[in-house]
């Protein structure tokens, strides 16, 4: 692991934290409006994953994955360039 400059460790906290709470990092990372957007994006999809809102499960389950999987990518990616 590199230590100096952009080290993985920069983009490993707001990464891990999107894991939890998909937007999280973005935020983090000081993107207010792209983790506002995550945030709701999984929200909705994991609503009508459960059945609150009435949607086909498994676009609903596939846009949820989708959704937390660019959270925590981007907001890795994100972390390293911004701490370069």
């Amino acid at each position: 692991m590199r230590r100096s400059g952009g080290s993985v460790a920069s983009g490993a906290v707001p990464a891990v934290a999107s894991a939890v709470v998909p937007g999280l990092g973005q935020l983090i990372n000081g993107e207010g409006d792209k983790a506002l957007g995550v945030f709701a994006v999984w929200g909705v999809s994991g609503l009508s994953l459960v059945g609150a809102i009435p949607l086909v499960g498994w676009v609903a389950g596939a846009v949820c994955s989708v959704t937390w999987l660019y959270g925590v990518a981007d907001g890795y990616l994100t972390g390293r360039r911004k701490n370069r």
